[in-house]
Formats: C-alpha cells, structure tokens, sequence
C-alpha cells in the first residue's frame, strides 16, 4: 500500500511539471515562514504536545520537540526526515502530513483540520512553496501581550481573551485562535479552545494561561460575591501593618467578610505552636491569660512573641522544617554525615545566622564532612544537574526539572537555561570514602576541583556558568580569572547572584514557605513554585513581605514577628456564611493538624512523662531527633518524612484512621497517661480541689480555662469518684482524643 502511495505521488508531480491537471494556485502568494506560520498550527493542534509527537521518542516514527521549542528539530522532522515523505510540492493536498491531519488517512490523532480551513490553506500554501525554513526579512516573535489581563465576572458570565502576538519589525498579530489556554481551577473558571473564559457559579478566584509558541501571559479571573457587604465593615477593623491593608483591601474588593479575631487563649496556644513548637506551660498559660493591667492587649501579645522568639526551643522547632528539606538518606551518606549536617543546621538557628549568610554557606560549602555538616549537601547530590534542581528550587522557588529534558512547558526556562545554571556546580571535586549503600561510614572531603565541565546534552557544547536572569551586581564566574594559582569555584558567583537584593526570587521563596507554615497555605502553592503560570494570591503582598525581609537583613525573626502581630494572623478558623468557600484569601485561619514532632511534645508535656529516644541524651524532646532512623512508631504514624524516598522532605499533612486509632488504642500512650510518674497520678495524690484539678488539664492541654459546663460535668466526676486518680486518667485520655488538642486552630 505504502509503495502504491509513493508511485501515485510520482505520477502526480510528473503529470504537474508537463502542465497536466495542476492544482490551482491561490490569490494569497506572501512566503509562509516555518516558524510563524506553521508551527503555530502543530502547536495550537496539540501536534507536539507530550501525548502525541512531541513525546520523548515521538508516536509511529514522527517525532517534534515538545510544545514547538526546537525550530530547527521540527522543520527537519517535518520536511526531510523519512526521506521527505511527509510534504510532497507538486501537489500539497496529498502531502501525508495534510492526509493525515484531515483524517483522510488512518491517524491516531483523528481529524485536526478541515479542507477549507485557514489552518490547511496555510500549509498548503508553505508546502507549494517547497517547505522553506525561513523567508527573507523574516522578523522573530518578540512577546505576546493580552488585551485584558485580570477580569471580574459574575457567576456563570463569559468574556474572550485576546492574544496578541508582537514581532521584532513592530509587527503584531491576532493570535487568539492559535493560542493554548488552561485555567488552574476549571470549577471556578474554564476556559475552551478559543479563549472564551466560563465563569463557574460560585465566587471565587483563579488564573487563566495564555501560551503561544514559547510566551506565557496570565490573567487573573475573579468572581466576587453577589452580594456587596458594608463598606463599614472594613472601616471598622484594626490595622497593624501591611499584611492587614492588603488582606483587608482585597477581602472588601472580593466580598468576603472576615471572621471575627481570636480570643487570648487560641492566639495563645496558636502562637506557641507556631514559633517554638510547644504549648505553653500551666504556669505560662495562666500568666498571659490572667494578665497585667499595666498592659493593653497589643502590648501583652508583642512581649509574647518577644519572648517566645528566644526561647531555646525556637531553633530546634525551625530548624526541623530545615532539615525536612535539606536532610539526606543515612543510608546513603552515612549516619556521621547526617548528624553533622543536622547539628550545622540547627546551630545556623541558634547564633541567628541571617538567612542569606545560611545559603551562601551551603550553597559553597566545602572541607570535610565530618567537620563541616553543610559539605554533607554535596555527598548527597553528586552530580550538577542533581544539585542544580535541588538549589533552584529550595531557594529561589524555580522548578527546573522539566528543562532538564525540554524546555519548561509553563515556564521561560530552556534545556539551555538548565545546563548553563547547572555549570555552577561543575567544579565541585571530591576525595575520600565514596558513597557505598548502604552502609557509607567515610569522610570525605568536597573542595573546588580545576577540573569539571557541564555539556549539553544536544549540542556537546560545553556551558558557561550563567545565572537564570540578570541582576544588579551580580556577574556569572570568569573561569579565565586571575585566583593566585587556586581553581576559581564558580559557586562564589551563583551564591552573590543568588543573595543579591535585586534577586526577588531568592526572598519570595523563603517569604512565601514560611508564610505557608504559620497560615497554613502558602500565598503560592506549592511553597517552592514560583512561576508566571502559578500567580500568589496577593502578589501586592508577597512583594511587599519580601522587600521588607530584604530590608530587615534576611532578618527572619523579625519577619515571625511582622506575621504573628498582624490581625490577619490572629482570626478565628470557624467560618463564617461569608466566607466558608474561601480557600485563598485568609479571611480566616486555615487548621491544620500539628507536626509530627509538635504533637510528640505536646503529648510529654501534657502527661508529664519523657520519651527515651535511641541516639539521643535522656529526656530529649522529639523536636531534637536528629535522623529518622532513630525509631519511634508515634512519629511515622503522624507523618514524619521517609528517608529512603526522593525527596526525603514529604509529609503526610491530612489526618488518617491509623492516627485516630493510634490515639485511641496505643499502648505506649496508656502507659504514659497512667504512668506513677506522671501528672495525673501527680493531681490525684495532691491536696488540689477538683476544681483546681480541671483547671490544670484544661490549662495544660487546651491552654484555656474550661467553660462552666465542662468544669462542672468534670468536677462532678471527680468529686463521686471512689478511684480519683482513675477518674483524672480517663479525662486526661478523653481530652487527649479531642480533635482540639491535635489541631491547631
């Protein structure tokens, strides 16, 4: 059949090129240019999308670069490769490229395009053309721009995006219907093939992606609420700063009335949590909660957090989140390294290292791995392309990974891109113990190698360090420089660059994660993706946070200040009819379940027992533990991370059956609730009043007083009880159970 086919294409050019039966030529004779005219329709028709030719290995023998990134790949697939089979001049409308986008051959893909098609003229017109890869005086796509870029509908209304494509001659194009268009939440916004946005019936808020060719425009889509509240509303909250101006601004504009702030015993126990991972104290609680009358309630909350932040607690608490992302397989790099790189970790947090001076020394970290634990980093990930995407990530929120193969379907970031900033990381050299899983006992030394390069993967081409932008100040490493006889190590040059203050990234990332942790969502989700297909949810705010964390020095217990002072910080999680389907938008505190280790504590603390850790001193707190190898059923139960997957930083965030029962049945925590050691066998022996004894299990799990009802139902108990310490066992296990303590509200 093939062969038939083939001959019959021969006897049809024959037949043209004597005048016979010649396919009539068209009124529109301007020169087709490869790249923007016909790619934009392989594009625009999913051609070279990632379930169809443009897979890794391409789909029956046709093979294009993903998304049309590659000019040079998909003109030479299109027209030379498989003996130029695809396009046949003399008569285009029997090419095989165009019998098979019409259908009119068997193809997997189904029917593309009409006959009397804009899209099929266009290539009929490029093939008769003889298929050139480009035409003279030929401008190149400079940026595409959209007419509106942020829209607010009412439910079910629609509106049409307007792409225009702009050109190195001034030139512009209506690109609308070549364009490919996805929202980020179709319940809220969708979007179709042509740019139309549908509003959804609810209110609420997304983006909408506009890509044509290699350029992405965004456009934020909002769906206020029908109903417009008071403008008094507003008018009448309190205001401590830039968070609540810029909460409070966009709230109002949305609709979306607030819930109501907190009283001092939640912000209590909310803030405690939050900063040193603990609750507070019976004592403690009854201190804040009691009062000084010297102090107005804005001055009690500020020497709260005052205090809090210096506490020793505070860096074992933050210093956990750290090593969540930073901490290797024990396994792998060996158990010494690991302890190290752990203890490094948490000293950055006690001595208050500024967070840039803490990425500048890892990301140049080098010496020995048992001396210095930040060297530990390189022992892990060995290879540049390895550390490049863990460094771009972590710290600046950039996901290189896609460009690692191809450039990045939603993003500015090329193959080019990736092996440029990789080249950072080719001079990194090594001696002593290699790695040998799993068991890798040896030290070994990281230094700046004269050696090492980083070679697309392409082209060969050996690449330059050079940094994903431009930024003030801040020049990619000179491998020519003079360095007095030393190998120059261009990590010096990609950690200025990274650190500069012109660098909004490198702030974003750490403002955005650590607003995540005390907020309980990131203004961007993920924490670690930031990129122009992935808008925050208050950009206005996320740039302000970051040029004040800038301006403060990368001073982050000051930024913990800036958020936990903030109204905003301080409202009640209990929704209101105004704003229970807000997910965005903080008009109200997002719960969510307590760590793994925070719970751990919390449980010691309230029982008054210890747990005996293995590789640890006696009475270390689960916030200490250093190494997931050092067992505890409790704290895989509750989601620590797994240290044997990639990447080791993953928690389970949701609440699970096993973690209910858990709390319910486990043996381990019988124990400690009934131990003769612990405080309720310490309250039954007491001369304390029932009442002093409800006050102190409220106090000590609950950081409140107990409402009149649960003193009374628990005195009640308490006083016609024969077994006392009985009766205080099982409220204490009861209140335990009580999804108030295990949730942070």
């Amino acid at each position: 059949m093939q062969i038939l086919f083939q001959h019959c294409r021969i006897l049809i050019w024959l037949a043209c090129s004597v005048g016979i039966a010649c396919a009539p030529t068209f009124a529109d004779d301007r020169a087709v240019s490869f790249e923007l005219d016909i790619q934009p329709i392989l594009t625009a028709q999913a051609c070279n999308s990632g379930a169809c030719h443009g897979k890794q290995r391409g789909q029956n023998g046709f093979q294009l670069s993903l998304l049309g990134f590659d000019s040079e790949f998909d003109h030479a697939a299109v027209s030379r490769d498989a003996r130029g089979r695809r396009i046949f001049p003399a008569s285009p409308e029997n090419s095989l490229l165009l019998l098979k986008a019409t259908a009119e051959l068997p193809h997997g893909g189904g029917r593309k395009l009409e006959r009397d098609s804009e899209d099929y003229q266009m290539l009929t017109r490029w093939i008769r053309q003889g298929a050139p890869r480009r035409v003279d005086g030929e401008p190149t796509l400079v940026k595409v721009t959209l007419e509106r870029d942020s829209f607010s509908l009412t439910p079910s209304e629609s509106q049409t995006l307007r792409v225009t494509a702009h050109y190195s001659d001034e030139s512009t194009r209506d690109v609308t219907r070549l364009s490919t268009y996805l929202s980020n939440d179709d319940a809220v916004v969708s979007v179709d093939a042509n740019g139309v946005i549908q509003a959804g019936s609810l209110p609420g808020e997304t983006a909408v992606m506009a890509r044509y060719m290699n350029h992405i425009e965004v456009a934020n889509v909002v769906i206020p609420q029908t109903e417009p509240l008071p403008s008094a509303i507003f008018e009448s909250l309190e205001r401590n700063g830039v968070i609540d101006e810029l909460v409070y601004e966009k709230l109002q504009a949305l609709g979306i009335e607030p819930s109501p702030l907190v009283d001092d015993p939640v912000f209590l126990r909310r803030v405690s949590l939050d900063l040193i991972g603990r609750l507070p104290t019976v004592e403690e609680a009854r201190a804040f909660l009691d009062g000084s009358e010297s102090e107005t309630p804005a001055q009690r909350r500020a020497k709260l957090v005052d205090q809090l932040l210096e506490r020793p607690e505070f860096a074992d608490h933050w210093a956990g989140y750290w090593a969540d992302l930073l901490r290797p397989n024990p396994y792998r790099v060996g158990i010494k390294a690991v302890m190290n790189y752990d203890n490094w970790i948490r000293q950055q947090f006690r001595d208050e290292v500024p967070y840039d001076t803490f990425v500048r020394q890892l990301v140049t970290a080098k010496g020995s791995t048992w001396q210095n634990g930040a060297a530990t980093l390189y022992r892990d990930r060995r290879s540049p392309d390895e550390v490049a995407t863990m460094v771009s990530q972590l710290f600046l929120g950039i996901r290189l990974d896609c460009a690692k193969c191809h450039h990045h379907p939603f993003e500015r970031w090329s193959q080019q891109d990736f092996y440029q900033f990789a080249a950072y990381f080719s001079k990194v050299g090594y001696k002593g113990t290699g790695l040998s899983p799993p068991i890798s006992g040896g030290e070994e030394i990281v230094f700046t190698s004269s050696k090492g390069s980083v070679s697309h993967p392409l082209t060969g081409e050996t690449m330059t360090p050079t940094p994903l932008f431009e930024v003030a100040g801040a020049d990619a490493a000179d491998p020519n420089a003079d360095n007095h006889g030393a190998p120059i190590d261009p990590r010096e040059a990609l950690a200025q660059w990274m650190t500069s203050t012109d660098n909004d990234f490198f702030a974003k990332v750490h403002v955005n994660r650590t607003w995540g942790i005390l907020m309980g969502r990131g203004l961007v989700e993920p924490v670690d993706d930031l990129r122009t297909t992935n808008p925050a949810t208050n950009p206005t705010l996320l740039s302000a946070l970051a040029e004040e964390f800038q301006a403060s020095g990368y001073d982050f217990k000051r930024l913990l200040k800036t958020i936990t002072l903030s109204q905003v910080y301080r409202h009640s999680s209990e929704p209101t009819a105004s704003n229970v389907a807000d997910r965005l938008n903080y008009s109200r505190h997002y719960r969510r379940r307590l760590r793994a280790e925070v719970l751990a504590d919390a449980v010691a603390d309230v029982t008054q027992t210890t747990e005996s850790f293995q590789a640890m001193p006696p009475d270390s707190r689960a916030n200490q533990v250093w190494t997931t190898r050092v067992n505890s059923i409790f704290l895989d139960t509750f989601g620590r991370p797994n240290e044997n997957q990639d990447p080791p930083c993953e928690r389970t965030p949701d609440s699970t059956v096993t973690q209910a029962l858990h709390l319910m049945n486990s043996q381990q925590l019988d124990t400690r609730v009934r131990s003769d050691e612990g405080r309720a066998a310490s309250l039954a022996a007491s001369d304390k009043s029932p009442q002093q004894i409800v006050d102190e299990l409220y106090l000590a799990t609950f950081t409140r007083y107990p409402t009149a009802q649960e003193r009374d139902y628990a005195i009640e108990l308490i006083t016609a009880a024969a077994d006392r310490r009985g009766v205080i066992e099982d409220l204490m296990w009861a209140m335990l159970n009580a999804p108030e303590f295990s949730i942070l509200n």
